[in-house]
């Protein structure tokens, strides 16, 4: 399995980066929206794209957006990772094509369960 963290914060690329390796994911990082874009035009087969909100050049939102209209990606399963915790905020993430949303600070065990509730978390890793 693959996947793509996409985040200004190389923090927490790194962060979320173990978290998904701990269970056996191949992951890539971009520092924003339209890196991660070009990621996914180079890399295919990235199955999980846990995205920031608030990042330069391209935010999250419009890179759900962006994802959402090209039929080869419509698969993917994106999770916004970010400090926006405002209803609407979330609603609006829902709304443009996010499956799950997760509010930072957060745990490993947060990223896991939101993972096995979307069918990504392999059945020997499941907390």
């Amino acid at each position: 399995m693959k996947a793509l963290v996409i985040d200004d914060s190389r923090t927490m690329r790194r962060i979320v980066k173990n978290i998904l390796m701990n269970v056996g994911y191949e992951v890539f990082e971009a520092g924003d929206g339209q890196e991660a874009l070009g990621v996914l035009e180079n890399e295919g087969g990235i199955n999980l794209c846990c995205i920031d909100w608030n990042m330069p050049v391209m935010d999250g939102l419009t890179f759900v957006k962006k994802v959402r209209e090209v039929g080869a990606w419509r698969e993917i399963t994106l999770m916004m990772v970010t400090t926006e915790s405002e209803h609407s905020q979330i609603v609006r993430a829902l709304a443009a094509g996010a499956h799950e949303y997760v509010i930072k600070p957060f745990t490993p065990e947060a990223i896991y369960q939101k993972m096995e509730l979307l069918g990504l978390l392999p059945a020997e890793e499941m907390i």
